[in-house]
């Protein structure tokens, strides 16, 4: 930071300037909130994925909590409901949070719970999309997908290069 302009010291002592605004709106405020989040997790036992660095593993007594960030909302699910706790508790003492209740909606993704499972469908968002550009009445067609993948870890992936992020 610059001394600013017209001031001039009395004195040869060394000069500090007192930093007046916040985090929020700098260039580096997200680099500096995720590198405190990241510390955070990494105090409280989690691990950072290797394939997407907004997650964060936790292996615990055959159990596991997963903490996965989006800009400024995260989610944290897992079969530890101890753990889940727990780490909301953590967090809420070093962030400002606010618990929304079970996951619904995000980034375009509909969550649905049943006894059978969790269902992840992006038919609102696709719906809304058709009728923005006014296609909704135009013919469906197959999408070429794995029908009933399941997302597994992969202990001898190579990490992805974080700094493209």
């Amino acid at each position: 930071m610059d001394v600013p302009l017209g001031y001039t010291a009395k004195s040869e002592a060394k000069i500090m300037c007192k930093l007046q605004r916040t985090l929020y709106g700098l260039k580096q405020s997200p680099r500096a909130w995720f590198g405190h989040l990241n510390s955070a997790m990494r105090k409280y036992g989690f691990q950072q994925s290797n394939s997407d660095h907004t997650l964060f593993l936790k292996h615990h007594r055959g159990k596991v909590t997963t903490l996965i960030v989006y800009v400024d909302d995260m989610i944290i699910t897992g079969d530890d409901l101890e753990e889940i706790t727990r780490l909301q508790e953590q967090l809420a003492t070093e962030f400002e949070m606010k618990n929304l209740g079970g996951l619904k909606y995000f980034l375009g993704i509909e969550v649905a719970r049943s006894k059978q499972g969790i269902f992840l469908s992006q038919q609102k968002y696709i719906m809304d999309l058709l009728s923005e550009v006014g296609l909704l009445d135009c013919k469906p067609a197959d999408t070429p997908i794995i029908q009933n993948h399941k997302l597994e870890e992969y202990p001898d992936q190579v990490p992805t290069n974080k700094e493209r992020y």
